[in-house]
């Protein structure tokens, strides 16, 4: 089954957004941070920081969810050049994989070839309660979809950095080493674990979150896979850190909703800043 081309992620319109990115900004970022929900003031902590929003870049999607707000922001960060992706978006509010890691594929154009992704996602380890920093180890890809569908077939010219090895870790167990090590040295609790990665909007059933615990996933969240298979394949280090805000169904509370994994995220986010500070000083 032939897959498509999608105009709006087609290699043009990624030349066209490097171009509207680069006639606003002159930074070239060593690492990008991808924020999750809650997080996205974690920006605030760059200096100089120079703001590309969302709806000026051809081809970026935009989000639709609160606490997403659609924009790059460059800047530094501990002396190092960075660029925060803020307003990721999700399967959930109807775009397709590639659009879905069209950021990724941009911010590696503009120069990162380091990826720290954060996310917010609902406990399933039962040692895990609300405000457990994790950094994730490995993932479950539970909505069975890849921004690498219809991109890896046709003919085409290898992209600088890319890896042909597709198996390889997805995460890099050497710069995870290292951030646990920040962790510690900084007072910060946190834990490892596999992510499990659903489409949402809707929340997991105790069924489901059942069959997920049996499967071996600690976390269950509707983001961040496509971001990190998208990295992974043109050749990125990836280190991906949950913010456990909820027990998933069945392990806590009955209700469930976006207001709570906010305001977890609010209560967490000044040892979440300084951990990400201390992890790309030490990058």
């Amino acid at each position: 089954m032939s897959v498509a081309p999608d105009p709006a992620t087609s290699d043009a319109r990624l030349n066209a957004a490097v171009e509207a990115v680069r006639k606003k900004v002159d930074i070239e970022p060593e690492i990008a941070l991808i924020l999750g929900s809650g997080l996205g003031d974690l920006a605030d902590a760059a200096e100089g920081s120079v703001n590309v929003e969302a709806v000026d870049i051809p081809g970026y999607p935009t989000s639709t969810v609160e606490g997403h707000h659609g924009r790059l922001v460059f800047g530094q960060l501990e002396g190092t050049p960075v660029v925060f992706v803020q307003g990721r978006v999700h399967a959930y509010e109807g775009y397709n994989m590639r659009r879905l890691a069209f950021p990724v594929r941009l911010v590696h154009a503009l120069g990162a070839n380091k990826l720290l992704v954060t996310n917010s996602a609902g406990g399933i380890h039962r040692d895990f309660s609300p405000g457990t920093l994790m950094f994730i180890t490995d993932h479950i890809n539970f909505a069975f979809a890849s921004p690498l569908v219809g991109s890896c077939h046709a003919p085409r010219q290898a992209v600088p950095g890319e890896r042909s090895d597709r198996h390889l870790p997805f995460y890099d167990k050497e710069w995870t080493k290292r951030a646990k090590s920040v962790a510690r040295d900084m007072g910060i609790a946190t834990r490892e674990g596999t992510y499990i990665w659903v489409q949402g909007p809707t929340y997991e059933t105790k069924a489901e979150i059942r069959a997920f615990e049996k499967l071996g996933a600690d976390a269950v969240g509707m983001s961040t896979v496509p971001e990190v298979i998208q990295a992974q394949h043109l050749g990125m280090s990836v280190l991906g850190v949950s913010t456990i805000t909820n027990p998933a169904a069945g392990m806590g509370a009955e209700s469930l909703d976006h207001e709570e994994v906010l305001e977890v995220g609010r209560q967490v986010r000044e040892d979440l800043t300084n951990l990400v500070r201390g992890i790309v000083r030490e990058a």
